[in-house]
């Protein structure tokens, strides 16, 4: 709830204050902003960390790649585990097959 108020209250700031700063305001702004962004040290900033980012999800998919082979079988021996005690059950791979009751209890034999 706090953070929600503190969002509105940031937005009706900025809103209040964009208004009374008016048009000429937004395009200085603008202006600076795409000023900013052709500089040639945002540029080499801007290349150097698309360049790290590359690398770090190259080494995140080898990695990931590595690990596979560990997780599946991880994943395979917890199913077993799971089907070995849901067979466990009443009514469940008993043998014969006699459905249990709703409640997991089998009829009484009539002999």
């Amino acid at each position: 709830m706090r953070t929600r108020v503190t969002l509105l209250v940031g937005f009706a700031a900025g809103y209040v204050a964009g208004a009374r700063a008016g048009r000429e305001r937004y395009e200085q702004m603008v202006k600076l902003g795409r000023k900013a962004t052709e500089s040639p040290a945002v540029r080499k900033a801007t290349r150097a960390a698309g360049g790290k980012a590359t690398e770090l999800t190259k080494a995140a998919g080898q990695k990931a790649a590595e690990r596979m082979p560990k997780i599946t079988e991880t994943a395979k021996n917890s199913a077993s585990k799971v089907r070995e005690q849901m067979d466990k059950l009443p009514g469940r791979k008993s043998g014969d097959d006699e459905p249990a009751a709703v409640n997991g209890t089998r009829p009484a034999d009539d002999a």
